[in-house]
């Protein structure tokens, strides 16, 4: 047996890791990186490879387990890996798969018509990868196995338990996969169970449940009737009560399509249906060819490109475009994104101008963000042997592919636009006029950004005259308080300190932006004068760097009209002026509920503050037992009942005060949170109000 030091390699051996050696050698130029991304990213390249057999018509499910000893485990109900010897290296084909770059049923386009893995190299390179791999093939009445070392194919001792340190045996011959099994007839698939390496991933590289659980999703909506489940054994996970949770279960099946995709990933009410752009086309691509000879000379192929995409529009101004390859994603794009956008704009633009006169567009011209504004788009193409940028697949470098996503864009959209079905036609003028209002928004907002930037002391007049500036001039240092009534801006003033805090009074309930355009958002007075006094703009055009104050914070009464107006408010914030939550820079103020005064004999009394009816009540229970006077506690209904020492040293005095950040943790839980309380659609509040209800602590209400 060879030891893990053996400098003595024999021909088999250099002829197995010949290839190998160099992914060991330079392995982010494989995966990209050694981190947790780069383990994922192998994760994704043995999956890929089961989820290419199912968009063959080979297989419905694959189950992926992330076991407690390190492992994962990838098993499928495809066809199998052939256990047959390869005539031309004369190697099994589960040895060629797991050990040859640039081999396996991906090359020639005899297998696969379109699949997801890259260059032939994905099996291959995870195996280099992995301290320990073993592929259990079902085919043909029988369970074949075999197992690698670092890309090395051999035999584990696993009397002692199963793992990457058993012992091992390495082949010093071919060897074919051994038979350890008999199968149900007509039974089929793959199993691949490997360790990482630790010799090359970080130790803080780990398998990412969540991402897992997305990919999963996400591949099911691709592929309509796969069925997926990811089960966690390692016990990282943690109930309630903290205790760890042995297994965690998620199956996903759909039998839709990208259509269902869309429909999972839209949150904003709709304008348009989700419709569905599909077509095809050809293009010739020049490969190199292994001849008969031996030689390499170049044929011409045509290739045979499948477009499908689903999109809908809704009154939002967020954009969720994603976009897939033979159902790998390729989250920066590529040619076929490029020529869905190029297309889009060019056919949307054609269409407005084709109606100026009746959508008032005047000779502005519509931008690529006004046409994107509110869209969720899925981008599928389908094609034998893609050119990516890379082994991770991020990014499409197939030229001939832009072209031919324009055209099947352009014919589509421009037939929906043109439709004369009721429905269809209603929902193209509907679009129409939200990309024209974005148009309009977006040079009102730039046209304000440019106008609003932080003034000089000359120029401080343009500002609302409602607002009572600060004099320092650097945002870093400076704090916008937004006032909650004309009553508590008195007190407001004379508490602050106005060489770096101003006041902006904010007078009743500001519009509900979550039901409004953005054209009445930019109307509203109180709207426009936040948004002037912040001075970076709205909507897209938001600018981070503009923000006239380092920190914008909410006071409102600690009552419901108070928490509303801070809802509403925070509701701007969200939609409008994103980057501002993101950056941790918008606070809510937390004035006291309660004031408490104990009398002391002969020296000033003491006073204590508290913003919670418990709170009150455990302090004069405190004060009680231990026997000390005092007055009546004061009720504070709004902030115009503390004096302006009070306001400052509760709320106001960085020194005393609490202010509590509106953070951005989870923005999709966020946006649909928004959307329910605060969107048009009633019958989903209604529910969640009606569900809710037995939840609910009365005491909370108004305290």
């Amino acid at each position: 047996m060879a030891g893990k030091n053996d400098e003595s390699y024999d021909a088999r051996h250099l002829s197995v890791l010949s290839g190998l050696e160099a992914v060991r050698k330079r392995p982010g130029m494989y995966i990209g990186s050694t981190d947790s991304r780069g383990l994922m990213h192998c994760l994704w390249e043995i999956i890929d490879n089961s989820v290419d057999e199912a968009l063959g018509g080979y297989g419905d499910s694959i189950e992926i387990v992330l076991e407690a000893d390190g492992s994962v485990a990838v098993t499928d109900s495809g066809r199998g890996i052939p256990v047959d010897v390869e005539p031309k290296t004369g190697l099994s084909g589960v040895e060629v798969v797991m050990t040859k770059l640039h081999a396996g049923g991906k090359f020639g386009g005899g297998s696969y018509a379109a699949s997801g893995g890259l260059h032939g190299v994905g099996a291959s390179v995870v195996n280099a990868l992995s301290a320990r791999l073993d592929v259990e093939v079902t085919r043909g009445g029988k369970v074949h196995r075999m197992s690698f070392r670092r890309g090395e194919p051999g035999r584990f001792d696993d009397s002692a338990g199963t793992g990457p340190h058993s012992p091992f045996t390495p082949f010093t011959e071919p060897t074919a996969p051994e038979v350890v099994g008999k199968a149900k007839r007509g039974l089929t698939g793959t199993r691949v169970q490997y360790w990482a390496d630790e010799q090359i991933f970080l130790p803080e590289a780990q398998f990412s449940y969540t991402d897992l659980v997305d990919r999963a999703r996400q591949t099911a909506f691709l592929v309509p009737g796969l069925g997926l489940t990811i089960r966690d054994r390692r016990g990282v996970a943690r109930d309630e009560a903290g205790e760890p949770i042995p297994e965690r279960t998620e199956e996903f099946r759909y039998a839709g399509g990208i259509s269902e995709f869309v429909d999972h990933l839209a949150v904003d009410p709709q304008i348009t249906d989700v419709w569905r752009l599909a077509g095809e086309g050809t293009f010739t691509e020049t490969v190199p060819v292994l001849g008969a000879d031996g030689r390499m000379v170049s044929e011409d192929v045509e290739r045979r490109v499948g477009v499908d995409i689903a999109l809908r529009w809704g009154t939002g101004y967020e954009t969720k475009v994603r976009s897939f390859v033979n159902i790998i994603a390729t989250p920066k794009g590529g040619t076929h994104v490029t020529g869905f956008e190029q297309s889009l704009l060019r056919t949307l633009r054609k269409a407005v101008e084709a109606n100026a006169r009746k959508l008032k567009a005047g000779k502005d011209k519509v931008e690529k963000d006004d046409v994107l504004s509110g869209l969720t788009a899925v981008v599928t193409v389908r094609l034998a042997e893609p050119q990516f940028e890379g082994q991770t697949k991020e990014v499409l470098g197939t030229a001939a592919v832009r072209q031919i996503v324009a055209k099947t864009v352009d014919r589509e959209l421009t037939a929906l636009l043109e439709s004369t079905q009721r429905p269809v036609k209603g929902q193209a003028a509907q679009l129409l006029e939200k990309v024209v209002s974005e148009m309009k928004a977006r040079i009102s907002a730039r046209t304000h950004r440019e106008n609003q930037r932080r003034k000089t002391a000359l120029e401080s007049s343009s500002l609302p005259a409602k607002l009572y500036d600060c004099r320092v001039s650097e945002p870093e240092s400076t704090e916008l308080f937004i006032v909650e009534g004309d009553s508590a801006m008195g007190t407001a003033k004379a508490a602050r300190d106005s060489e770096y805090q101003a006041l902006l009074p904010i007078r009743g309930k500001i519009l509900n932006v979550q039901k409004a355009s953005v054209a009445d958002m930019l109307a509203n007075a109180e709207c426009a004068a936040l948004t002037q006094v912040i001075g970076a703009g709205s909507g897209r055009s938001f600018d981070l760097e503009s923000v006239r104050y380092g920190k914008v914070i909410i006071m409102t009464d600690a009552d419901v009209d108070g928490a509303h107006i801070r809802t509403l408010l925070l509701t701007l914030f969200f939609r409008y002026m994103r980057p501002l939550v993101e950056a941790g820079r918008v606070f809510a103020a937390v004035p006291p509920l309660h004031r408490v005064e104990v009398v002391n004999r002969g020296k000033p009394n003491d006073v204590t503050y508290t913003y919670t009816e418990a709170e009150l009540t455990a302090l004069l229970k405190k004060l009680t037992k231990q026997k000390k006077t005092y007055r009546e506690p004061q009720r504070y209904k709004g902030l115009g009942e503390m004096d302006a020492d009070q306001l400052a040293e509760t709320t106001m005095d960085p020194g005393m005060r609490t202010l509590r950040r509106v953070t951005m943790a989870d923005a999709e839980r966020a946006e649909q949170t928004f959307a329910l309380l605060m969107g048009s659609e009633v019958a989903p509040r209604k529910e969640f109000l009606i569900n809710g209800a037995a939840e609910l602590d009365v005491e909370r209400i108004d305290a």
